[in-house]
This record gives C-alpha cells, sequence and structure tokens, in this order.
C-alpha cells in the first residue's frame, strides 16, 4: 500500500459522514438550540441552592408551567431533527414558548433558556433545505481564452416544455381561472 492509495475508510468515519449528511438536509443546529433551550427551564424552578447550612429554594408556584414549557421545547427540538417540514410551526411556537417563560419560569431559565429558545427558533424558521449540487459538464478552453458564461434561467421561468405544476390553488391565469375560485 502506498502514501498515495486512500485507506478503506473505518466505521466510525462511515458513521460520521452518514450523520454529516443527514445534518445538512434539516434544521439541525436550530432544533439542538431549543433542545437545549428547555433544560434550565426545566432544571432552575425545582433548584434548591445551598449556601453553607442556609437552603435557598428556588421552586415557584408556576413550578408546573415551567414543566411544560421544557417539556414542549424538548419536543419541538426533536420535532425539528426528525419532522424538518414543521420547521415554521416548531419555530413561532419555540419563540412564543421562550416569550411566555419570561415570567412563568424565572426569568426563562435565568435569560440562559430564553435566549437559547428564540435562537433556536429563529434560526428554524429562517432554515430552507437546500439545492443539491449539480455536477458541472467538463469544457475546455484554449489557453489564454475564458470560456463564456451559460445564461442560467431563474427560478421564475419556466424551462421550455414544463407545465406550471405547482400552482396548487387551481387560480393560474394560464388555466382561465383568472385568479377566481370555483366553488364546485
Amino acid at each position: 500500500m502506498s502514501a498515495e492509495t486512500p485507506a478503506a475508510p473505518g466505521p466510525f468515519t462511515r458513521r460520521r459522514l452518514q450523520f454529516r449528511a443527514w445534518r445538512g438536509t434539516r434544521p439541525f443546529w436550530a432544533g439542538l438550540l431549543v433542545l437545549l433551550a428547555g433544560f434550565p427551564i426545566i432544571y432552575f424552578p425545582y433548584y434548591h441552592l445551598r449556601l453553607g447550612h442556609l437552603t435557598l429554594a428556588m421552586s415557584t408556584t408556576a413550578g408546573a408551567g415551567s414543566l411544560i414549557i421544557g417539556v414542549l421545547l424538548f419536543v419541538l427540538g426533536i420535532s425539528l431533527w426528525f419532522q424538518k417540514h414543521v420547521r415554521t410551526f416548531a419555530g413561532v411556537a419555540a419563540i412564543l414558548l421562550a416569550l411566555v417563560s419570561i415570567p412563568v419560569s424565572n426569568l426563562g431559565g435565568f435569560i440562559i433558556g430564553f435566549v437559547l429558545a428564540l435562537i433556536g427558533g429563529a434560526m428554524a424558521v429562517a432554515w430552507a433545505p437546500g439545492v443539491p449540487a449539480q455536477p458541472e459538464p467538463a469544457t475546455e478552453a484554449t489557453p489564454g481564452e475564458e470560456p463564456a458564461p451559460e445564461a442560467v434561467p431563474l427560478p421564475h421561468q419556466a424551462a421550455e416544455g414544463a407545465d406550471e405544476s405547482n400552482d396548487l390553488s387551481g387560480t393560474n391565469p394560464a388555466n382561465g381561472a383568472n385568479g377566481r375560485h370555483s366553488a364546485g
């Protein structure tokens, strides 16, 4: 085996690359931040701080509310990982739960959970699935000459011979509906 021969990837490398590919197809970091936001929101209302012989109880009457908010944030974080099509709903719900956690659970888990849920929710709302990279055709250019740039069609322009199958409302002017919905 020479130094130029690539080694066969081991199981760790293969799993790492599979995880990387899986992570790239969903709002992974948004889900992680929303999931982590639930920990301080649940933990601090039930926490007892000991200073020598003095016990400072952080529990409040809103402990049940903090528990519900934290569990909902856990569920939203996991749903962002495994149900990527609910990203907008989960992001908005995480932001609203973060705002509700301020008065309910000790300033949203002492601001830590609030900030994590707010940033994670905003990332979930802003995330959009990427377009897979298309291989570029190999063109040969003579030395000293740059290849001419090709015209790339805009996303809203239809390709030749393609129909407008994206319009699910049935109100496309091309089919004669002219923006009016039919009742039957």
